[in-house]
């Protein structure tokens, strides 16, 4: 969340960039409710110290009348400081409900189409035959099945089988392998369901309460992605400098009720209630937060490249960037049988809008006042799409799919999946 004494210094910054981010933010509201909280604390501070004059006299007088007034000025100090504790908690809902601002260098747009493509790598594959699409592809060769779990469980979830759920637990060992071992990340495995504070800590709540499972009868959440475990991981510490950047990668599955999404990708394996990624994330400190996002999106785009998939990268502009992200790209891999690019990473930096309502600190140096980290994430990549993108690239006119070679050790050599 942002600091409230920015807000009440620079309100109108806060207001434009919610309104470029097509959000709103109850700034004026919340400016009200702070001058009455203050007020309300000066009359029940008033109170106390008339209070405590009063309870000085007594002591010296013993007259009942005195006692008397120490009682009511009493009471009325407690009925202020009650009504002051009420206005915190309103005023304190209210702050986590103003989006965080965005980066000078971010484009300003008013939708999707306003988004910048930075750059593209490889080339996108070309067929001698009609591709087709991942789901036709999986369900011909028996690998994927949208008919069964949509008997166990409803719309929106898929299964794999034989070679298709092998394929896709290669995808994760093969990104776990290489973040690990060559880009210097923590491997963390984190439980899968968390509390509303760590929803809070990362801006899930309130704000996409409606995108997520909660669990009845329990304040517990499935988690919407690793980055609310990973990043509540410290949540409530002062961290040392030395200890920074903390860089962690997560492999998890993931629950979306796509509340917003109604009518979208309702065909295959895309936008599914459930479905796997493995997760980058990193605690920094403020001086070295720009450069360790680009790190990070560095570390995913080297996974779409060992690959062999083209990909471009967007930088997001402001309407389309996200409530609590401060500057977001996304990586977005070729399907050709879809003949359109899905989305398969997003990475953002937040700046220390997760950390405030995380209260994840660190400190500068011996002696020296602590500060808020910096947070990012970015997936490493998310599996369904990933695996999409491998289906439709490496397709033969034979209706079968060559395994990436990177992939190969983790099939048990197999270089073709054939049914």
């Amino acid at each position: 969340m942002l600091p409230l004494e920015y807000i009440r210094r620079h309100p109108d910054e806060v207001k434009r960039a919610a309104e470029l981010k097509g959000e709103e933010a109850p700034v004026d509201e919340l400016l009200e409710l702070d001058r009455q909280w203050r007020e309300c604390l000066t009359v029940a501070e008033n109170a106390r110290a008339q209070q405590n004059q009063l309870s000085k006299q007594y002591a010296k007088s013993r007259d009942p009348q005195d006692l008397q007034n120490v009682k009511e000025i009493g009471e009325e100090a407690k009925r202020e400081l009650a009504k002051a504790e009420d206005m915190k908690r309103r005023l304190d809902d209210l702050l986590l409900r103003v989006p965080n601002l965005f980066a000078p260098d971010v484009p300003i747009g008013k939708s999707e189409a306003d988004n910048v493509s930075l750059r593209e790598w490889g080339e996108k594959r070309s067929f001698d035959f009609e591709a087709r699409t991942h789901y036709d592809l999986g369900e011909s060769l028996g690998i994927m099945d949208f008919e069964h779990p949509a008997h166990i469980a409803g719309s929106r979830f898929g299964g794999l089988l034989g070679a298709g759920a092998r394929l896709q637990r290669a995808l994760v060992q093969f990104m776990l392998d290489t973040h690990v071992a060559e880009h210097g990340y923590r491997e963390i495995y984190v439980p899968f369901l968390v509390n509303s504070e760590a929803m809070v800590g990362t801006a899930n709540l309130p704000k996409f309460g409606g995108d997520s499972f909660r669990v009845v009868d329990r304040d517990l959440w499935l988690v919407p992605t690793a980055e609310v475990p990973v990043t509540n991981w410290h949540r409530d510490e002062i961290l040392d400098l030395a200890q920074l950047p903390l860089r962690y990668v997560a492999h998890t599955p993931c629950w979306r009720s796509e509340a917003g999404a109604a009518g979208k990708d309702t065909r295959g394996y895309i936008r599914m209630h459930q479905f796997e990624k493995v997760e980058l994330v990193k605690l920094t400190s403020e001086e070295t937060s720009t450069e360790e996002l680009e790190g990070l999106m560095a570390d995913a785009e080297s996974i779409l490249q060992r690959l062999g998939l083209h990909y471009r990268v967007l930088f997001m502009c402001t309407a389309d960037m996200g409530f609590a992200q401060y500057k977001k790209y996304d990586l977005e891999a070729w399907c050709p049988g879809l003949g359109r690019y899905l989305e398969v990473s997003s990475c953002s930096v937040f700046q220390d809008f997760q950390a405030r309502r995380a209260n994840i600190r660190y400190r500068p140096g011996p002696g020296q006042p602590p500060r808020f980290v910096h947070t990012m994430n970015g997936s490493g990549l998310a599996l369904a799409r990933t695996l999409d993108a491998v289906m439709e690239t490496f397709q033969q006119a034979d209706g079968t799919i060559l395994v990436p070679e990177v992939l190969r050790p983790y099939m048990g050599g197999l270089e073709r999946i054939a049914g």
